[in-house]
């Protein structure tokens, strides 16, 4: 199925309101509002004639100092029918705390890494994840260095105690 077909079965299901679509080098992206993540999900896993039954990619893309600030994107696959299509869901920074999306683990498992890895490379959280563990920083860091207002030279914080 060709990427405008399944943004049209994405419109058709959801809503104009619900679903923006766009087109940028040649592939059709959705846009989906983070309340509706794993409604819309579940759809293009369940849906016959969709058949994502393989979830490729899960990172963040910080838009600072655009608003909203982030944006979570999926990249998703059918083995049955392949075919991609990509969709992204965009999250506002609230003034305390930490930007947050559902976790969408339980509809593909291969989400659980890329959603740890966002998580510690972002700041964004991942609600119900079975696992939140960090992958690659310290434990006690709470620095995000793919943030676009990290600073260049790093902070004190993520600086090695050289003897």
């Amino acid at each position: 199925m060709k990427q405008d077909l399944i943004a049209e079965k994405l419109v058709s299901q959801f809503g104009e309101d619900d679903v923006k679509t766009a087109e940028s080098a040649g592939q059709i992206a959705a846009t989906v509002p983070k309340e509706r993540i794993l409604e819309v999900c579940n759809f293009l896993k369940t849906t016959p004639e969709l058949a994502f039954d393989f979830l490729s990619f899960v990172g963040g893309v910080d838009k600072y100092p655009g608003s909203p600030r982030f944006e979570v994107v999926y990249q998703l696959y059918s083995v049955k029918h392949n075919h991609r299509f990509r969709i992204k869901a965009q999250l506002d920074e609230p003034a305390e705390g930490l930007a947050s999306i559902d976790s969408v683990v339980s509809v593909w498992p291969s989400a659980d890494w890329h959603e740890r890895e966002t998580a510690e490379m972002y700041g964004v959280t991942f609600n119900n994840h079975p696992d939140p563990r960090k992958l690659l920083m310290p434990d006690n860091w709470k620095v995000y260095p793919l943030r676009k207002d990290f600073p260049v030279l790093g902070t004190d914080e993520d600086t090695p105690d050289l003897p």
